[in-house]
């Protein structure tokens, strides 16, 4: 019978690499993170602003156009209902 000895591999990490890519990649997290925050906060102010300075609160424009479409359905189904008693 032949025996063949295998030796132990080990894997020898260096942990203060380890360590350092950790803690940069937590730090660039953060970075990334607060980045994020800013931009969000940059367009939520844009779109109030936006908003504040209409002449027409959109609130009320979606009652209008509410108001318009259930005319124009009011209107063809009266055409329809015309035309079908021709």
């Amino acid at each position: 019978m032949n025996h063949h000895h295998q030796s132990q591999r080990t894997i020898e990490i260096n942990t203060h690499l380890v360590t350092t890519g950790v803690v940069l990649t937590a730090v660039g997290a953060v970075v990334a993170w607060a980045g994020m925050a800013i931009a969000a906060s940059a367009v939520f102010a844009a779109g109030r602003r936006v908003i504040r300075e209409m002449d027409v609160p959109p609130s009320q424009q979606a009652a209008a156009k509410l108001r318009q479409a259930k005319e124009a359905s009011r209107a063809g189904m009266q055409a329809w209902q015309s035309a079908s008693d021709a």
